[in-house]
């Protein structure tokens, strides 16, 4: 098999590995990729278009699976100070707790040598990347590396949002992130 065709073959069974992984507990594989997003995600970052956005899903599946999420502990729903209509999740100590247990697909790529793993993820980011524009899509990257931040005080500060940013924020994914 050449490795055009490898790849994609092996990514797939990695991916299917670890949501097989994700029925632990009382979480789907859906359920825990909307966990590991919200808690990655900015709090600019985290109403259910931005997970349905970032997941490659749809609003509504989205919507139905954060509400599972919030029945079961998981998250709770916020509503902005400023516009009553925009809703953010976020996770609860229950939904810190899952998102922290050791995961078998990140104990398996620490075990990688270091240097194979900056040239996987390497590899990987690029990949990613030619997907997302072929479909349109936003890179949701990290708020410190995108050229709307800007460095200021203990965090720094959004030029396009003109909001302030906590020191957590700056380290967390953005789906208004464009490369610096």
């Amino acid at each position: 098999m050449d490795q055009t065709a490898r790849i994609p073959e092996l990514i797939s069974r990695l991916a299917r590995l670890d949501a097989g992984e994700s029925w632990a507990a009382e979480l789907n594989p859906a359920q825990r990729a909307a966990l590991d997003y919200l808690s990655r995600a900015n709090r600019f970052s985290r109403s259910p278009s931005h997970v349905a956005a970032y997941l490659g899903s749809t609003r509504g599946t989205v919507s139905q699976t954060l509400k599972a999420l919030a029945q079961k502990g998981y998250v709770e729903e916020e509503r902005c100070e400023t516009d009553k209509r925009v809703i953010r999740f976020a996770l609860t100590a229950q939904g810190e707790q899952a998102t922290a247990l050791p995961r078998a697909l990140a104990n398996a790529a620490a075990a990688l040598p270091p240097a194979d793993r900056t040239v996987l993820q390497a590899a990987l980011e690029q990949m990613l990347g030619r997907m997302i524009a072929q479909n349109g899509g936003q890179p949701f990257g990290l708020c410190r590396a995108c050229r709307h931040f800007a460095p200021d005080g203990p965090g720094g500060f959004c030029r396009l949002l003109a909001e302030p940013l906590s020191p957590e924020d700056t380290h967390k994914i953005c789906h208004e992130q464009v490369p610096a």
